[in-house]
Order: structure tokens, then sequence, then C-alpha cells
């Protein structure tokens, strides 16, 4: 079978949860690929349930698929999901080309936003990650700001969007698209079935 793809974003509570399994469900491990949400956000007109006047049933629905998973208690960044979109964190988890660190990287920022409710939009915050994930603050930290890496999260981005990809976390086997968390085990049934 062909590698799956996995797009998150890492202001996505439901990739959150997705990404600290995704691995485990897959029949093979996929690519992590992070795209900006915000931008497809605004290309298809979409608004996100994180938008909604009363967000208590994802909320609680979230909070339930981390208890049961064995994960802390979900908190979230003051602010979220408005006032903590980054784009820093983004580049910083796509400058990290060896798919194994940036797992790492990419789970340690999670953590972050989501166990300990910390902004992901201060550059200081991702990069003390990144060193938590063993990796090169310095190197990640030009990386960042470099136009080889905003102009590949813009392209990766379009090429998500162009994919038919409108919503984090998605899956990509082969053609088909599996949107959401719970969808993880459609996309591993349909992994298996190639």
């Amino acid at each position: 079978m062909a590698q799956p793809v996995f797009y998150y974003d890492l202001s996505s509570p439901y990739s959150y949860l997705a990404a600290e399994r995704v691995d485990d469900v897959l029949p093979v491990r996929p690519e992590w690929r992070p795209i900006a949400f915000g931008v497809i956000v605004q290309r298809v007109g979409k608004v996100p349930w994180s938008f909604a006047e009363d967000r208590s049933a994802d909320f609680e629905e979230i909070a339930r698929r981390a208890s049961e998973r064995g994960l802390p208690p979900v908190r979230y960044p003051e602010g979220w999901p408005v006032q903590t979109y980054s784009i820093v964190a983004l580049r910083a988890a796509l400058a990290v080309d060896d798919q194994d660190d940036r797992r790492a990287v990419t789970r340690e920022l999670y953590r972050t936003a989501f166990a300990d409710g910390r902004h992901l939009a201060d550059p200081e915050t991702v990069l003390a990650e990144v060193e938590r994930a063993g990796l090169d603050r310095a190197a990640i930290a030009d990386a960042i700001g470099s136009p080889e890496i905003k102009e590949r999260l813009r392209a990766q981005t379009d090429a998500a969007l162009s994919r038919g990809v409108t919503g984090v976390p998605t899956v990509a086997v082969g053609e088909e698209l599996f949107w959401g968390d719970d969808r993880l085990d459609a996309a591993a049934a349909a992994g298996r079935r190639r």
C-alpha cells in the first residue's frame, strides 16, 4: 500500500487526539504533513465548530475521548482558537524533515497547547518544545522565518486543498480522504483493502 498522509494543524484538538494514535491505528505509518487550516477555512468559507457560540458538545466529546485514551485532561489556551492560532508552530513542525523527529516535535507542541493549556503563538514557547523534543533550537529558529519554509507551508496547504482536504485531521489513503479523529478506523480499513 502507498504511504497514507496525515494532514493536521496544531490548533485543532481533534488533530491532537488523532496524533496520539494515528501511527498505531493505520496499517502503514503515515507521512505527517502540517497544513494551515486557517487558510483553508478562509478559502472555502467554512465556519469551524470552534467558532460556534455553543461548543459544549464538542468540548465534552474531546474530553471523553482524551479520558478514554488515557490522555491528560484537555486544557485550552486562553483565547483559543482565534488568539492562539500559530503559523510559527506549523512552520517549526514543517522545518523538521525527518518524520520521526516531526512526530516528536508535533506531539510536544500538542501537549503544550492541549495538556498544558499554553499558547503556541509565542515563538519562545514553540522553540522550547523543539528543544524538549531533542532538536536544534537555533536551526529551527532560523528555519521558521525562512522564505523556503514559508513557501513550503503555503504549497502544502494549497496542495491539500486541491486534493479536497477541507478539515483537520484528515488522513489520505490513496485517493480516499477520511476527515476526523473518529474516521481513523475507516482509514485503516481502507488501507488494509489496498
